[in-house]
C-alpha cells in the first residue's frame, strides 16, 4: 500500500537541494542558500546529512582567497531521488489501486 519514504530526502531543505542538483552539474553554497531560503547553519547541517548519506559530493576549494563549497549529486543520490519520487507517486495514486 504505502511505500517507505527515504528519511534523508523526506525533509524540505534536503529535498530542495537534491531536486535542484538534479538539474545542474553543480552548485555552490551561496546559490544553494539562495534557492533554499535557509540559514547558513541549517544549510551546512543539511549538506552534511546528504554528504554522510553519500547522496551528494562536496568539493571545497578557494576562489580569490575565499573558501568555496561546491556540491553535486552522486549516482547514489540520483537513485535515491528517483525511488523517492516513485514512492510519492504511490501515495498520490492510492485511490487507483
Amino acid at each position: 500500500m504505502y511505500e517507505n519514504l527515504d528519511k534523508v530526502l523526506n525533509q524540505q531543505v534536503r529535498l530542495a537541494i537534491i531536486s535542484f542538483l538534479i538539474k545542474v552539474d553543480s552548485a555552490d553554497f551561496k546559490h544553494l542558500k539562495k534557492i533554499t531560503k535557509t540559514t547558513q547553519g541549517n544549510l551546512s547541517h543539511q549538506l552534511k546529512v546528504l554528504s554522510e548519506a553519500e547522496y551528494i559530493i562536496i568539493d571545497k576549494s578557494f576562489e580569490n582567497n575565499y573558501p568555496k563549497t561546491t556540491c553535486r549529486i552522486s549516482k547514489k543520490g540520483l537513485t535515491a531521488f528517483e525511488e523517492y519520487v516513485e514512492a510519492m507517486k504511490s501515495y498520490l495514486n492510492m485511490d487507483e489501486k
